[in-house]
């Protein structure tokens, strides 16, 4: 199985920057694109940016220029780097991780979600 465990959100004033951190643990034996979703109340998660496992990225329009996203593969962790916050950027974030791993002595795909970390700014 695996398992993401979330961390760095919190509050923050317009202008500030936060530092979000998803990291992977388990039976895991590759994990190829790593993601980060945003959700507000009533609506569907959204992608702020992913990136594969060979380092490209990419970004929705509200973030570029002010998120940077990044993997540390020997930790099995994607980060997102968020400058320059907007009170707009209030959701929470989710990380969604896909790759392989053991099971029951086969490789098996996964793709799993974080248990989400509130991001607030205020104005």
């Amino acid at each position: 199985q695996v398992h993401l465990v979330e961390s760095g959100g919190g509050l923050v004033q317009a202008g500030g920057s936060l530092r979000l951190s998803c990291a992977a643990s388990g039976t895991i034996f590759s994990i190829n694109r790593m993601e980060w979703y945003y959700q507000t109340p009533g609506k569907q998660r959204e992608l702020v940016a992913d990136i594969t496992n060979g380092g490209s990225t990419r970004y929705a329009d509200s973030a570029k220029g002010r998120f940077t996203i990044s993997r540390d593969n020997a930790k099995n962790t994607v980060y997102l780097q968020m400058n320059s916050l907007e009170p707009e950027d209030t959701a929470v974030y989710y990380c969604l991780v896909h790759g392989r791993y053991y099971s029951g002595g086969t490789l098996a795909n996964f793709a799993s979600w974080g248990q989400g970390t509130q991001v607030t700014v205020s104005s």
